[in-house]
């Protein structure tokens, strides 16, 4: 079935928008968002100056709808991992390679929300934090049912759990990031997947410790 002309129209604007998104990912990693200028991205794009702006109003508008693809994207996956019913290893695993996949694909995109939102409070204005927090409610809740099934302990709150699962997701990101690390293959991610997570559910104390675990209620 042919294409009618409204969805061929709607088809070149995401085309556009996608080229002028890719170039500000590029120009807002080299030089940061502040010192990052619409001429700069356009030149970057191969387009004019003034065609940004007909797709974006501003740039802190094309900032947005930068976050807006990553958080898009986040949410869908852990909307299929619910969909699909998976257990919590499944979906905590579906989480670390979602990070990873897209710092193979878009390294740039990554880059920006690294630096520019995960470790920059100044950019996180209250519409920006909201996608933070909904991200953050969300993982607490799936460990809070897991608690709930008996899947992972319960002598630690939800919140301290979603804490540290997070919080070392994000330093093995940030440290790949910050020292321009690639990953190398599909097997790489894997073996850094399996050891996050093998750290996180049981841990990195060897069999033999005889250390007493700590209840952190």
């Amino acid at each position: 079935m042919p294409y009618s002309t409204n969805e061929s129209v709607t088809d070149s604007r995401k085309d556009k928008e996608a080229v002028i998104l890719d170039a500000a990912c590029r120009v807002i990693r080299e030089r940061g968002f502040h010192q990052a200028r619409i001429t700069d991205i356009a030149q970057s794009a191969g387009i004019s100056y003034g065609l940004v702006y007909h797709y974006f109003k501003s740039k802190a508008d094309l900032f947005d709808a930068i976050l807006k693809e990553w958080w898009s994207g986040l949410f869908a996956m852990m909307e299929e991992s619910d969909a699909k019913m998976l257990g919590v290893e499944e979906k905590l695993e579906a989480m670390v390679t979602y990070f990873l996949d897209q710092y193979e694909r878009r390294p740039d995109l990554v880059h920006i929300f690294i630096t520019e939102i995960s470790r920059s409070s100044a950019n996180l204005t209250p519409p920006r934090l909201k996608w933070f927090k909904a991200f953050m409610s969300r993982t607490e809740k799936m460990i809070a049912a897991a608690q709930a099934e008996k899947r992972l302990r319960d002598d630690i709150k939800p919140r301290y759990l979603t804490y540290i699962f997070l919080g070392a997701v994000e330093t093995f990101i940030s440290t790949m990031v910050l020292e321009n690390h690639p990953l190398r293959g599909k097997g790489q991610k894997q073996r850094i997947a399996q050891a996050l997570l093998e750290v996180f559910l049981h841990g990195a104390r060897a069999h033999n410790s005889r250390l007493k675990s700590v209840a952190l209620r």
